[in-house]
């Protein structure tokens, strides 16, 4: 079965730990409806720089920063979206990049 990663761009992250808890039970329960779909859950990501083609070196992930990550498998692209629309990223106003891992 083919397999994809969602990244994550963007988002908020909420100020109040009982807010934080929300969105972390938020996830937990869209993880839980994608079932054995998940490979690896992922995790957000931190500092980023990103390499050009002559070597040079910019702080950032340019204009749409990776914020996360996620493996999944779906039998094709369409169902590897209708996953993600159901991730918590998009209520705090991020988006979610979807890509088919080829193998190999």
């Amino acid at each position: 079965m083919p397999k994809f990663v969602f990244a994550y761009h963007g988002g908020t992250i909420p100020e109040s730990a009982a807010a934080q808890a929300e969105v972390m039970a938020a996830w937990g329960a869209w993880f839980a409806s994608l079932g054995d779909a998940v490979l690896d859950g992922g995790n957000p990501t931190g500092q980023s720089k990103s390499i050009g083609a002559d070597g040079s070196v910019t702080n950032g992930g340019g204009a749409n920063p990776l914020s996360g990550y996620s493996l999944i498998k779906a039998a094709d692209i369409d169902a590897a979206l209708a996953h993600a629309k159901g991730c918590p990223i998009l209520a705090i106003g991020g988006s979610v990049e979807v890509a088919e891992a080829l193998e190999m």
